[in-house]
């Protein structure tokens, strides 16, 4: 099993940026598929993007494309979502979450780091 515990949220203007972290106890990081999600207020999770075991290959969701990119420090064992160019829609609960499989759900998820983006 993993552990995934998020940090780095808070409050940040519109235009500006944020780094996200999610260090793993337990397996190695190259053991799962990973991804960051997030939950505003009164709306469903979404997927915002995902990363391959050997962290060379990444998805993003078309809403933050361009400006959020994902990334993996393997010696750390953590991985890190830099947001940059926030928007007031960015504001959410950010989390973190591991995967075996392509075919399974995620299976294992952090707590979550509060992002908001004021205008």
């Amino acid at each position: 099993q993993v552990q995934l515990v998020e940090s780095g949220g808070g409050l940040v203007q519109v235009g500006g940026s944020l780094r996200l972290s999610c260090a793993a106890s337990g397996r190695t990081f190259s053991s799962y598929l990973l991804g960051w999600f997030r939950q505003a207020p009164g709306k469903e999770r979404e997927f915002v993007a995902g990363l391959s075991r050997s962290g060379s290959s990444t998805v993003y969701a078309d809403s933050v494309k361009g400006r959020f990119t994902f990334s993996r420090d393997g010696a750390k064992n953590t991985v890190y979502l830099q947001m940059n160019r926030l928007k007031p829609e960015d504001t959410a609960v950010y989390y973190c979450a591991a995967r075996t499989s392509s075919l399974s759900e995620y299976d294992y998820w952090g707590q979550g780091t509060q992002v908001t983006v004021s205008s």
